[in-house]
């Protein structure tokens, strides 16, 4: 009986592992048809792909044919015709505004100072020093706008109140033309003629400086410090730092002033909350004066003695700046000021009117000051350094202010004033040099 078991056991045992190896074979057998399906499917995309980049190649090949045998026509036919020709599809039609360019340009000097604040001959003179970085080269599909152009749009910007829609109306383009131009030609003023036309004195310049404020009345000085707000569109980030104490957002121009009107130095890179002391030491021209060796702005040479005192030449300021080597200011007005100090205050503020005098022509003159700006502060601020350099050009070039261009500077313009114990930090030094001068009034 058990014997018949085991056999029995024995005949399971065999019939399973031969359908175990049956069943292994026949999956061995699908894998190795997997494997030679996956391998001819592979081949197909490698043939399919191989076929695609032939002829991708061919059509390659074919359109540089074609676009060779084209361009070698167009410069045969260029070649003999002997002549440019020129695209005006995207060229739009300038109308009666460069008709009125063109005849604008024929008239006298007279309407030249009316429309852009100077005469012809300033204007050519402007023209040609922008040359280089105004021309555009010619192209096929239209020609560029010359460099007298953009300077006169640019010009008639900053000349009148008007927005970029009326003077694109006026030159008969279009309004982004306008605003580009303006942030060129500007870029252009400040990098070709910042430096030529805004400087503090040296040599010869400095002495006849100094002796234009001894004409004024007032001696040892290279140039007379001010400022004022230049309103501006509240700006979307921080827009309570623009919101002076007058009650309107402004950026603040400080410009030192010499006794042509001219200016010889300008920072206009704070907000109109600023106070004007602060203004001062945040510009280059407080870092100039204090990091030098012997704390003034101007050669020793140029040093007077008085009482044994060394009176350097200096700039003068009004009551909110503190007192320094460098920098004048007036006694704080008081009941028991003595004759000889109110008559340095008559007189340091007399010789300070050429600064007063010069910011009021500087917005007669270029309108766009007067009104608030709505374009990006950093713009702005290149526009009103741009406006001094112009001014510059216009003061040294005898151009003329009409009266209903020169506008006083009034209060809401004008910097903060401190109080007296704020605006009058000096030091010992200081207050010594400005008794030294004091007594030099009286010689």
């Amino acid at each position: 009986m058990e014997g018949g078991n085991d056999e029995a056991l024995s005949l399971v045992m065999t019939t399973l592992l031969a359908f175990n190896v049956q069943v292994q074979e026949q999956h061995l057998q699908s894998m190795l048809e997997v494997q030679n399906i996956h391998r001819r499917l592979m081949d197909r995309l490698r043939s399919f792909r191989a076929q695609s980049e032939a002829a991708r190649r061919r059509r390659r090949r074919k359109y540089r044919r074609l676009q060779t045998a084209l361009l070698t026509e167009l410069m045969a036919r260029t070649c003999m015709e002997g002549a440019t020709c020129r695209r005006l599809v995207w060229q739009r039609e300038g109308g009666h505004g460069r008709e009125f360019w063109t005849k604008f340009q024929d008239s006298g000097d007279d309407k030249w100072r009316t429309h852009l604040r100077m005469s012809r001959s300033t204007f050519e003179h402007i023209a040609e020093l922008l040359r280089p970085a105004l021309q555009k080269q010619k192209t096929n599909f239209r020609c560029p706008i010359d460099h007298r152009t953009r300077l006169a749009v640019v010009l008639w910007w900053y000349a009148t109140p008007g927005e970029y829609r009326s003077v694109a109306v006026v030159f008969g383009i279009g309004i982004s033309t306008v605003c580009c131009l303006v942030r060129q030609v500007t870029a252009a003023i400040l990098g070709t003629l910042r430096k030529r036309f805004i400087s503090l004195p040296t040599g010869d310049q400095l002495d006849e400086t100094i002796r234009g404020f001894e004409a004024l009345g007032y001696p040892q000085c290279a140039g007379a410090i001010d400022g004022m707000h230049i309103p501006i569109v509240a700006p979307n980030e921080n827009p309570e730092d623009y919101l002076n104490r007058k009650g309107w957002h402004s950026i603040v121009l400080q410009a030192v002033v010499d006794h042509r009107f001219c200016f010889v130095d300008i920072y206009v890179d704070c907000p109109g909350r600023t106070h004007d002391a602060e203004v001062l030491t945040n510009s280059d021209i407080y870092t100039l004066a204090e990091h030098s060796q012997n704390g003034c702005l101007f050669p020793r040479e140029k040093t007077r003695v008085v009482d044994k005192v060394d009176i350097p030449v200096h700039l003068i300021g009004g009551p909110a700046y503190p007192l320094k080597k460098w920098l004048m200011t007036g006694f704080t007005h008081h009941p028991q000021l003595t004759t000889e100090q109110r008559l340095f205050n008559s007189r340091l503020a007399s010789a300070r009117e050429c600064a007063e005098q010069a910011l009021g022509r500087l917005k007669g003159r270029w309108r766009c000051l007067a009104k608030r700006n709505d374009v990006a502060i950093g713009i702005t601020s290149d526009i009103v350094a741009a406006c001094c350099i112009l001014h510059n050009v216009c003061e040294l070039n005898k151009e003329r202010v009409l009266p209903e261009w020169n506008t006083q500077v009034d209060a809401k313009e004008r910097l903060d004033v401190l109080d007296e114990h704020e605006g009058q930090r000096s030091d010992g030094e200081a207050s010594a040099i400005r008794e030294a001068v004091m007594a030099l009034l009286h010689v």
